[in-house]
């Protein structure tokens, strides 16, 4: 039986999976378990698999050994969000599910909030046709002890935008002939979209 510490990321093995709970053994006196609703892969469970897990409490009030799999999924991704949060990188990651003002961005396997002013350059009419996507996003905001991340799409459309501006601005000549899309026709010429510009 090794040391073993509260707060450390402990290798575990399936035991058995019940309706609500993973039975893990990790080579403490006692078994361990974790609610199944923190496994993404639920089907995918089988006796003898090895998990990764936090260990949260060697015992709690009942003698029971508390163990998190979503908590050490968090930690273990923490690390590289944080890192390109800081290098300004962005950050790719799959449209899960529609919440209250946005939707749950599942960034490594750790679910991020992508505020709903922040999907699109324009406002999205049916955000259920693009869950199950995967983008590129901004991390806009951080806070580990809240586990908080929040994202954008925005921004990344925004720099893309700006960026084709500037090469075609660069492009353009002095009676040159362009093709180009009439947006809007006022008394004193047209708006005309000539592809980002």
């Amino acid at each position: 039986m090794g040391d073993f510490r509260e707060g450390e990321i402990v290798h575990a093995k399936v035991l058995r999976v019940t309706d609500s709970m993973v039975i893990l053994e990790f080579g403490f006196k006692s078994e361990g378990a974790v609610p199944l609703d923190e496994f993404k892969d639920r089907d995918g469970l089988e006796p003898g698999q090895e998990v990764e897990v936090l260990l949260e409490s060697l015992e709690d009030d009942d003698g029971i050994v508390v163990l998190s799999k979503k908590k050490a999924d968090f930690l273990r991704v923490w690390e590289k969000i944080r890192e390109a949060h800081e290098a300004d990188e962005p950050v790719e990651g799959m449209l899960a599910r529609k919440i209250k003002g946005g939707v749950t961005v599942d960034i490594m396997g750790v679910d991020a909030f992508l505020p709903g002013s922040q999907i699109a350059l324009r406002r999205v009419p049916n955000i259920d046709d693009l869950l199950g996507q995967t983008f590129e996003f901004k991390i806009i905001k951080l806070n580990k002890r809240r586990r908080n991340i929040v994202v954008s799409r925005r921004v990344i459309l925004e720099g893309e935008r700006e960026r084709k501006r500037e090469t075609l601005v660069k492009e353009l000549l002095v009676g040159q002939v362009r093709e180009g899309v009439v947006k809007n026709i006022t008394d004193f010429g047209a708006f005309i979209d000539l592809g980002g510009l």
